[in-house]
């Protein structure tokens, strides 16, 4: 198993240095086991009262919040898997509010959301467990984007971290 380092700061798209920038550490498998470590004990903290609370009037709810960290890790290890496999299709963006919006997360219970996050998130991580320097750096477009497997990552990790802190501050859930 490779240690999968940080991409050169200069390769991530700007808009994208937020997400990678909130990521710990370099080594991508740690970083990502970390992550999902830390979520799952935010998200089993979240009291009953608060899942469906959204701080403000047109803000996702915490459920919302959570079903869109789901399906943005989604999407970014889809298009990893398509840029590790050489794969030069250039590919589209996606919508987040539509996501959020169609994602039924109110009619959902926390724990299926939870058991949902750790089932894409344990998929992520054996789509990169054996991922040679090679695949990692190969580079696609999405959403008109420059990125590699390597970069989507470590996005996916610091997107995981924007998105529990929101929840802390926004949100008002404390995991400690």
């Amino acid at each position: 198993m490779n240690l999968i380092t940080r991409p050169a700061e200069r390769d991530i798209p700007e808009y994208y240095l937020n997400y990678t920038n909130l990521a710990d550490g370099n080594d991508l498998l740690e970083a990502l086991t970390n992550s999902r470590d830390l979520s799952v004990r935010l998200i089993q903290s979240i009291p009953s009262d608060k899942q469906d609370f959204a701080y403000a009037n047109g803000k996702w709810s915490i459920k919302q919040v959570l079903s869109h960290i789901i399906d943005s890790e989604s999407v970014f290890a889809y298009r990893a898997l398509r840029f590790s496999r050489r794969d030069s299709t250039e590919l589209p963006g996606y919508e987040e509010n539509d996501y959020a919006e169609n994602a039924n997360a109110f009619g959902r219970h926390l724990n299926d959301i939870r058991d949902e996050y750790i089932a894409v998130r344990d998929s992520t991580m054996q789509l990169y467990r054996h991922m040679n320097d090679e695949m990692l750096d190969f580079k696609g477009i999405a959403n008109k984007v420059n990125f590699t497997p390597r970069i989507l990552g470590w996005i996916i990790v610091g997107h995981n971290t924007h998105h529990c802190n929101v929840i802390r501050e926004k949100y008002g859930v404390n995991d400690n």
